[in-house]
This record gives C-alpha cells, sequence and structure tokens, in this order.
C-alpha cells in the first residue's frame, strides 16, 4: 500500500498513469488546496481582492485559471466571515469548478436541470451564469442533503430555482424533453478525493467503482429523456475509473447512438493540476434526423402542457395585500423585487400561512417534494406579515428605506450574526436590512437606537464576540 491507499487502486494507477504515477503518488506528502468563488450577482469584480482578504486574511488572492471570480487561499477561515454568511462567495474545490463550464449557459433564458447538486457548489455557479434569468431545477434525492442543498441557495440569494427531491427515474417520466440543459454531477467512487478526504479511502473497492459505473449508466438515461431538441448534457465524476470516467462515455454513446461528444473532455489529475481530482464532458445529438425513432424522447404537446401548467394554489387575498404594503412601506420603488411582485401576480403563491414568489416558467409542484420554490417573502401570523430570511438575501442595501451596513471586520457583525442585538441611529424605526460590508445578513427592527435581531436561530453562530 501506498499512502494508505489499497494495492488494486495503486496498481491500475500504475497502470493508467505510466510515469505521471510517481509525481501523483507524491501529491499526497502536500496539502489540498482550497479556493473560494465569488457571487458575481452580489459582488462586483472591483471589490474581489477586498472581500477576499477581509474573508481570508490573505493580501494576495491567486486566481483559478478558467474561471471568472475565482480565487485560491492558503490561510483563514472564511466560512466564519460575515460574507460568507451575506452569500458572498462559494467556498468550493477548485477542479470542481469545471464541468459547469461546460453547460454553454449563455445569455438566453434557458431551462437547466442539476439532477444531483447537493451540498450546491455546482448550483449556484449555474446560477451565477444564469443571471437570474430563466429556470434552474435543482434536484438531491436524499432528505437531508436536499436541506443542505435548500439552505445554500438560500444563502446565495438565487430567485429562479426549484429546490426538489425526487427520484431522476421519477422525473425522467415527469420532465420528458423538458430541459434546455442538464448536469450530471454523478456520485461516484471517490477517487479524484482520497487526498481531501481520506475516508473516501475506506469506502473504496472494485465492487463498488462497478456498483457506481452502473448507477452513472442509469442517470445518464434519465437525463437523456428529460433533455430538449438542441440541447446538452454535461456528465462529471470526482473520480479517475476509467469504468466510470471514459468507458461510461463509451457505453453511452452504444446506447445513444444519435449523441456525441460536443467538448473534450476534461481529466484533472492533483499532480498535473492545482486542485483535487475531476472528469467532465459534454454531450449533445450529433443528427436531429430520426431523433423520435432512436431516442424516444418527444412527447405529445398536449402532455408537455399537463404536466407544465401554473401551480394550483391558494393565494388569499388578504394575505397578498398584507404583505405587498409591507413591501411597499419597506422597500424602494425601484426595487427589482418590488416590481415583480406588483407586476407579476400570477407568479405569487402561498404555502400554507407562507407566501412565495415562483421562478419564472415554474412547473407544476403536484406530487414534487418541493424544499425551497424561488423566494420565500414570508408568513402571515396574527394578521401580521413577518419577512423571511430568504427574502434578505435577494435584495441590495439600496433597495430597502432602511439599511445598517456593519463593517464585515467589526464585533457588530459577528454579534448580529450570533443573534445578538445591535445599536443603530434612533432614528431608524422599524424592520430594516442589516449588512456587512454592502452585502444584507438579515433582518432587525429598530427601536430607540435598538436593533433587535430577527437573524434565524438555527444560523446563528456560536462563536464568541
Amino acid at each position: 500500500m501506498d499512502h494508505g491507499l489499497p494495492r488494486e487502486y495503486t496498481d491500475r494507477m500504475r497502470r493508467q498513469l505510466a510515469s505521471g504515477f510517481d509525481e501523483y503518488i507524491k501529491c499526497f506528502d502536500k496539502p489540498s488546496c482550497r479556493a473560494l468563488r465569488m457571487n458575481r450577482r452580489k459582488v462586483s469584480a472591483v471589490d474581489y481582492a477586498s472581500v477576499g482578504r477581509i474573508s481570508t486574511g490573505s493580501d494576495v488572492l491567486e486566481k483559478v485559471e478558467g474561471i471568472d471570480g475565482a480565487f485560491y487561499y492558503n490561510e483563514g477561515s472564511p466560512g466564519k466571515s460575515p460574507y460568507h454568511a451575506a452569500g458572498g462567495f462559494y467556498i468550493q474545490e477548485p477542479s470542481a469548478m469545471y464541468p459547469a463550464t461546460l453547460l454553454d449557459i449563455g445569455d438566453s433564458p434557458l431551462k437547466v436541470l442539476d439532477l444531483c447538486a447537493s451540498p450546491g457548489g455546482k448550483t449556484s455557479q449555474i446560477a451565477d451564469m444564469m443571471n437570474g434569468q430563466g429556470l434552474l431545477v435543482t434536484n438531491e434525492v436524499i432528505p437531508s442533503r436536499a436541506k443542505i442543498l435548500s439552505e445554500n441557495v438560500e444563502r446565495m440569494g438565487i430567485k429562479n430555482a426549484l429546490v426538489i427531491s425526487s427520484d431522476p427515474d421519477e422525473l425522467a417520466v415527469r420532465f420528458e424533453g423538458y430541459f434546455d440543459r442538464i448536469l450530471v454531477d454523478a456520485p461516484c467512487s471517490g477517487e479524484g478525493m482520497f487526498r481531501k478526504n481520506p475516508e473516501a479511502v475506506n469506502e473504496w473497492s472494485p465492487e463498488n467503482v462497478e456498483m457506481c459505473a452502473k448507477r452513472q449508466d442509469w442517470l445518464l438515461d434519465c437525463a437523456v429523456s428529460m433533455l430538449s431538441e438542441g440541447g446538452k448534457i454535461v456528465y462529471s465524476t470526482c473520480t479517475f475509473s476509467p469504468e466510470e470516467d471514459e468507458q461510461c462515455v463509451e457505453r453511452f454513446l452504444m446506447r445513444h447512438p444519435d449523441f456525441a461528444v460536443c467538448d473534450p473532455a476534461i481529466k484533472l489529475y492533483p499532480h498535473t493540476f492545482r486542485g483535487e481530482g475531476h472528469f467532465a464532458v459534454s454531450f449533445t445529438e450529433s443528427d436531429m434526423v430520426g431523433r423520435t425513432e432512436t431516442g424516444g424522447r418527444r412527447c405529445c404537446l398536449n402532455e408537455l402542457r399537463q404536466h407544465l401548467r401554473p401551480p394550483v394554489s391558494v393565494r388569499p387575498p388578504v394575505s397578498v395585500e398584507l404583505m405587498r404594503a409591507f413591501l411597499m412601506e419597506n422597500l424602494q420603488d425601484d426595487c427589482e423585487l418590488m416590481l415583480q411582485v406588483l407586476n407579476e401576480k400570477e407568479r405569487i403563491t402561498g404555502f400554507g400561512d407562507s407566501l412565495y414568489l415562483l421562478p419564472d416558467q415554474c412547473p407544476d409542484m403536484e406530487r414534487l417534494k418541493v424544499y425551497r420554490a424561488g423566494i420565500k417573502l414570508g408568513t402571515i401570523k396574527k394578521g401580521r406579515f413577518t419577512p423571511d430570511h430568504a427574502l434578505s438575501h435577494v435584495l441590495r442595501p439600496e433597495d430597502a428605506k432602511n439599511a445598517i451596513d456593519l463593517d464585515p471586520q467589526s464585533p457588530e457583525a459577528l454579534q448580529y450574526l450570533a443573534g445578538m442585538t445591535i445599536n443603530c441611529d434612533k432614528s431608524i424605526k422599524g424592520w430594516c436590512l442589516v449588512c456587512a460590508g454592502g452585502l444584507p445578513l438579515g433582518w432587525g427592527k429598530a427601536s430607540q437606537g435598538v436593533v433587535k435581531n430577527h437573524y434565524p436561530k438555527g444560523l446563528r453562530s456560536n462563536s464568541s464576540v
């Protein structure tokens, strides 16, 4: 064994890498690379350096090649930064940033599916590329992981996402021929993460590789049935196994001869790239002729209209009016969200006591296990509207009539994140948007120079301030 790696694995890698094997093994003596990717919807390019410096303590951040707004860092704990709580950036392994770039999002509104999405790194990257346009359906079949995915979607301020937890084969029937882009970041044997996550080594076996390969074939077949004409599938893993990478591509093309690889495959190794291991490749149809016979993916237009009909929900007029009254009282007249609520009434939907602004083109959610649908605006209790934390994260400080901007390095910012009251100017009264360095953290309610904290209890920091 080398560095605790199974002999069967190292024997295969020795054959696979040939002269590069020794360099690969040496990488286990080096620390894993760490990186963060700025949320371009919240942080402008001119602020990348200051946000990164404050969050990591590093004076100089090195760019991750080919990924806009992504930087390596070697020190600090950026996950504890107020900028992280505000959704200013996502901490993401460098090599994991490359698959989403193959989706070719462009400027036109698209319907995009992230089929195996938790914890949300690639979902947030796709949302960043979509720039708030179109529909992003992000799925995670394991409920506990779907909850984490939903929390990250909220933190990053993603407006156009539908977070669900469904089996891929059920989605394949439900959304036949629907999505323009599909990312299949498939569960795998995790060989590319051995350096970063030694626990993955203990779970490795040839049998697990074989099991993963079969599951990946199934996931790709599910994805094919959901792809629209002219659409694109990106398949990725964090493993080096040929059975799960190159051979998976070969098997896919044999099962679907009307498809072809449309971008050169990416295969990253830690000894040749400054990051961990990853594989990514994209597919699209090579010939549209005969597609219906060979692919069997085109659905009847009437069936498509049935499962994509507008959501059926109850929107009590009184509840909606209370919500609108709150927004008009607390947000500026030119706030983008305010205008959407006032002018796109069909997107306002009620679930129990809560009101949501659904994504544009939101499909029927009946029989889907939905964790998040667009933006949760707030709840109605005892005849009053209370804004939700998610609403704060899609706003800008200038959207609010009352906004308090804290220094992200100040004790007050940490006090707020810990659930404590903070001080403010006595002229500020009522609901206010509490921010740090120009990025909203959450809500507060001001009275006589003191802001009562409305930061969610489940998110509050336990660190001392």
